[in-house]
Parts: C-alpha cells; sequence; structure tokens
C-alpha cells in the first residue's frame, strides 16, 4: 500500500493566532497541491512552542481549540495533525490532535516532558501516562485523549512527540511496534544547535524506524519563534533504517511542505531524494544566526540594528551576521517580500544599500584605544556597506572621574583603581550608543561572548548593555576560527584586519599591553574547564583530573581555581545579561540553560582542597 505522506514546519509566534493559523492553512493548501493524504505539523504549532506561563491560562487552551476547529474545517478528505495545548481540571497537557476529513478523531498527549537544558516543560505541563485513555467532554464536545493510535488510509498510526523519542527505554515507539503501529509521527519543537540535526537523524529517525520496524515522519518547529531558541525546519522521512527524504533546515519562509510516498508493503519501493543539506558547523551558525536575526528583527518590529563596533572579534562577528542575514533573506524571500517584511522602502532592491539601512554602527574610541582598532572596524563597516560613525568619549569619562576625585578626596590610578577606570570606559560607551538606537528605533546588540560570560570579564551598563546579545552563547575559540571562515569562505574581506589582531579590551593605557588571555587565561583552556565544569557539572578536582595530562599541572591548578571562583562571583552578571540565541550545546544564560545561585559558598572547600593537592 502506497500513501503520499507530508510534513509541514511554520515559523510561528506565541498567541500570534491570526499568523500561526494562516501558516498552517497555507501549508495545507501546498500539501493538498502535492497529493498529501496525510499531514503532520510540529509540536504545540498552533499557540507556538514558547508561551512560556501562559500555558498555565485556561484562555490560552480555549482560543487554541477554537483555531483547531477552525483548521479543522479546512481538513475536507485528508487527515492533519497539529499541536496545542490541552488544558482541563487546572492541569495543560501537550497534545497531538489528528483531524480527519473535517472531524477530530482525538488528541494523543505528550508521556515525557523535557526537564533540561533549555527545557522547563515540567512547569506547564503534565506527562500523560502510558496505555491510559479517556473521553472528555471538551468544549461542548466528546473527545478521546491520551495514548491512543489511529487508523489513517488503511494504515495503524501513533505517535512519539519530541521528547518522547529521546527517552531510550522509556520512548513509546517500544509500545507502539508491540500494537502493530506501521507509521510513527513526531510532531516537535527541538531547538537548534550545531551538529544535533545529524543526532536527531540517527537516533530519532533511522533507529526509531529500525527498531519499530516502520516509517517514521520527525517535524520540527522553523525559525526564532519567542527571543531565544532557534528550530532548525527539520523535515524526516525515514522507514525500516533507512532515510528516504529531508528537508532543506533553516529557512527563512514563513513555512515548508515536504512529501514523500512511502510504500508499506515494500518499503525498498518508497519514493526516496538525494540528502543534500550541509551540516558543518561553520555554515549551520550562519544559517541559524541569519534565521535568529531576521525573526528577531521584523518580530520585534524593529528598524534595525545598532552595533558599538570596536574593531574586535565579538563586535565584528554580530556585525557580519547581521549583513548576512540581510544576503541569504534578501536571496531567499526575494527583495519585495524581504522589503515589506523589514519597512525597507519598496525600491531596494541590493545588500549595500539594505545593510546601509538595517545596520548603523559606531566605534567609540578613548585615547587609549588604538589606530589598528579604528582602521579594523571602519574597513569592516565600509566593506559591508553599514552606517558607521565615530567619536571619542575621553570628554564625558573624564568629567566622571574627575567627579569622582572631588568626592572622596584623592586623583585616581591605575596602581591602585585599575578595574574602576577600565569599567568607567567601558560603561561611559552606553548612554550615546544607546541614544542611536532609540532615535533609530533600532535593536542595540550588545557582543559579549559565552567565555567572557563564565567569567565575568565584562562590564555591566558597558559592552554588555543592548537589548540583544547575538553571539553571548558561543566561546570565543569558536568565534576567532569562525571569523576566518567568513572571510575566505563567504567573501567578507573586509575582516582582513579584525583576523590579524589580538583580541584586546583596549581599557588600559598601550604600555600596559593590556590583551584578554593575559587578564584570564588561554582561552583553549578556559573552555576546556567550562565544557567539563559547566556542560559535565564536575568538581574542580574533577576538571582537574581530566585535564592535568593535557597542560602543565601548575598552571593548570592555578587557571581551574581562577575559573571556579570567577564564576561563583560573576553570577549575578549573568543573570543581567541580554537575551541571547542558543546556538551550542551549553549556554550560560539562566533563563536558557544553566542556573546557579547568586550568592553561594563559592566552591571554597573544594577550590582549598584542589590548592593543597
Amino acid at each position: 500500500m502506497r500513501v503520499k505522506l507530508a510534513g509541514a514546519t511554520v515559523n510561528q509566534t506565541p498567541i500570534d493566532w491570526k499568523g500561526n493559523t494562516a501558516n498552517i492553512l497555507a501549508s495545507m493548501a501546498e500539501a493538498r497541491r502535492q497529493g498529501a493524504r496525510l499531514l503532520c505539523f510540529p509540536e504545540l504549532c498552533v499557540t507556538g512552542y514558547g508561551c512560556e506561563d501562559l500555558f498555565l491560562s485556561d484562555w490560552v487552551a480555549e482560543e487554541a481549540w477554537r483555531q483547531t476547529k477552525i483548521i479543522a474545517a479546512q481538513c475536507a478528505n485528508m487527515t492533519v495533525v497539529v499541536g496545542l495545548p490541552v488544558r482541563w481540571d487546572g492541569v495543560t497537557y501537550n497534545g497531538a490532535c489528528v483531524i480527519s476529513n473535517c472531524v477530530v478523531q482525538g488528541i494523543t498527549l505528550k508521556q515525557n516532558l523535557a526537564r533540561d537544558g533549555v527545557h522547563y516543560e515540567p512547569r506547564w505541563f503534565d506527562a500523560w501516562p502510558a496505555h491510559e485513555t479517556k473521553t472528555l467532554s471538551y468544549h461542548g464536545e466528546d473527545v478521546r485523549v491520551g495514548d491512543l493510535t489511529y487508523h489513517v488510509e488503511g494504515i495503524h498510526v501513533g505517535f512519539e512527540i519530541c521528547e518522547d523519542a529521546w527517552r531510550k527505554e522509556k520512548r513509546p515507539g517500544y509500545r507502539l511496534k508491540s500494537r502493530g503501529v506501521q507509521l510513527i509521527l513526531n510532531p516537535s519543537a527541538s531547538h537548534f544547535a550545531m551538529g544535533k540535526s545529524e543526532l536527531r537523524q540517527q537516533q530519532v529517525v533511522m533507529d526509531g524506524s529500525r527498531l519499530f520496524e516502520c516509517a517514521y515522519l520527525f517535524v520540527n518547529l522553523l525559525g526564532n519563534e519567542a527571543g531565544r531558541m532557534v528550530y532548525d525546519g527539520d523535515i524526516i522521512f525515514g522507514q525500516r533504517g533507512r532515510m528516504l527524504k529531508i528537508n532543506h533546515r533553516l529557512s527563512l519562509q514563513p513555512w515548508n511542505v515536504l512529501s514523500s510516498e512511502v510504500d508499506f508493503s515494500d518499503h525498498s519501493r518508497s519514493e526516496t531524494a538525494p540528502i543534500t543539506d550541509g551540516k558543518t558547523a561553520n555554515e549551520e551558525l550562519a544559517r541559524a544566526a541569519s534565521l535568529a536575526l531576521f525573526d528577531y528583527l521584523r518580530k520585534s518590529k524593529a528598524k534595525g540594528f545598532v552595533l558599538s563596533l570596536s574593531g574586535g572579534a565579538d563586535s565584528s562577528m554580530c556585525a557580519v551576521l547581521v549583513a548576512e542575514m540581510i544576503r541569504r533573506a534578501s536571496r531567499e524571500l526575494g527583495w519585495a517580500r524581504f522589503n515589506e517584511l523589514t519597512g525597507l522602502p519598496p525600491a531596494t532592491d541590493n545588500v549595500t544599500t539594505a545593510t546601509a539601512l538595517l545596520l548603523t554602527c559606531a566605534y567609540q574610541g578613548t585615547k587609549n584605544s588604538s589606530a589598528a582598532t579604528f582602521q579594523s572596524a571602519q574597513e569592516l563597516a565600509s566593506s559591508l556597506g553599514a552606517a558607521f560613525h565615530h567619536w571619542t568619549i575621553d570628554e564625558p569619562i573624564s568629567y566622571y572621574t574627575q567627579q569622582i576625585e572631588r568626592a572622596i578626596g584623592r586623583p585616581l590610578s591605575w596602581e591602585a583603581d585599575d578595574i574602576a577606570l577600565q569599567n568607567i570606559q567601558a560603561r561611559g560607551r552606553s548612554p550615546v550608543i544607546w541614544l542611536l538606537a532609540n532615535i533609530q528605533r533600532a535593536v542595540l546588540l550588545t557582543t559579549s561572548n559565552r567565555s567572557e560570560g563564565d567569567v565575568g570579564y565584562a562590564t555591566m551598563d558597558g559592552d554588555t548593555s543592548g537589548s540583544l546579545a547575538p553571539i553571548a552563547g558561543l566561546d570565543k575559540p569558536f568565534i576567532l576560527q569562525w571569523l576566518r571562515y567568513a572571510q575566505h569562505a563567504l567573501g567578507y574581506h573586509g575582516l582582513a584586519h579584525v583576523n590579524n589582531l589580538t583580541p584586546t579590551a583596549e581599557l588600559r593605557p598601550h604600555e600596559r599591553a593590556q590583551t584578554d588571555e593575559k587578564d584570564l587565561m588561554p582561552y583553549a583552556i578556559l573552555v576546556a574547564i567550562e565544557k567539563l565544569a559547566i556542560r559535565d557539572r564536575q568538581p574542580p578536582h574533577k576538571v582537574f583530573e581530566q585535564l592535568a595530562h593535557q597542560y602543565d599541572r601548575a598552571e593548570l591548578k592555578t587557571h581551574v581555581i581562577k575559573f571556579f571562583r570567577l564564576w561563583a562571583a560573576n553570577q549575578w552578571k549573568r543573570e543581567r545579561l541580554a537575551p541571547s540565541f542558543h546556538f551550542d550545546d551549553l549556554n550560560v544564560d539562566p533563563r536558557s540553560w544553566c542556573r546557579f545561585p547568586i550568592l553561594s559558598g563559592s566552591f571554597e572547600q573544594e577550590l582549598a582542597a584542589l590548592a593543597a593537592s
């Protein structure tokens, strides 16, 4: 038996009822045009996955049901699966609603809730117990809910909803196999991280279809839905351990539909297509950041981006990512649609003009800034086509320091007041760049990275000042190598000066020869410690033991102790970082990956033991 199946990925926004339903209906029309008999949408696509505490509101579930009935009315001669919250008696469940020929057949409820890393599902949802089903009187009609399976187009269909498929021995697929299910649908909201799609493709789809001897369709959400998480829009068809089709991920379109004719009597005759979607980390990052920035711009209804461009690696990467977003989005959407969504003049028809309108950069120098960083910033902005301004902030910094010197009755000096004198320079740049962003009604980008967030190597209300931190989830070594990739592989030749500079904050006088690694530690060691201490949650002595064979033991011990002390002392800074995108397999944003107490014992006992060992 051959059945045409389809998956649809949609770029949704929390409680954007009109936009979300429009994307679903447009996808249904395309799937119908392709001849699909069964169409699966992602998890919680009706409301958006990122509604957070709104899921605890009765009215959100009620409106989601009303929108589902609008969708159901368009399902003639077709079976459609949409995701929505289901709430009764003060409890919310995560459901996949199956609609056939305009009639709701039932709602399968999620059995395993994601509760680690970026996910907090148990705060909003209850897990549904395996094997249990019931009939509810739901908004005036009887609806079957629970651990349901369905017969559609002569085939037996069951569900694993996102986290269900990652739970190994708890996967519903094992029970579905014993029930004779021939097709497993997996509607998901599985966040993007570099390299994760390969893992998902193998562990969820290929292993699942092989273990459960079935066809498998995985459908993920698409886009920067609510501000932090990015969804890659994977649509993956597999059957009995064999890949059938996969779509082009990380699209900037509002929706994508992929269909495949699957033969359930002879799987060797199912429709296949070559796999062409590239998944190298550098290319994935470029595509994911373009999607994240484009969605953030249009959904926030801002008029562009403003950036304090220092000429160093971090701010340069932010600038290039905006330019790359403009390049990719205009190419994929076409200029008419791109201009409509970003608010640019209709006549805009080239990347240089669009970049000048959407990206404004300013170099804010002091007497401690170098000619090299000014040249680096100016040449990069010019090569991108960005609007570029430059000024110095020595006068306001002098005013601030003079006021304090009068107040405390002594002059400030680098010997006695090093950190304070550095911080006032970084902080003194904030008011004027904020003024520019406010005037332009633009998003002010901050340039902090994850490595510096780990140890608090950032000035509150200075280089952290802004409303969006695009690269705060990336470590410094990745950023430095990505900039070389962008110069040579993506053609951003204006990065040549940036890529020849040694990273430095340029906040001390030139004769003090300040560099970031001299202030902190070698970035390679910092990242190695971070992965063990933060990602793997290891205590100081375990971190030291696992790295001792790679580095000088005495130096490593100093670096491990410094890392943990700075990490514990600077949680208050991480609490105040601007929202950041989640691109890697870890993050230090307390709202999207890593919670840590602001006040703690600061690992004193553990570090004392390590120092004495």
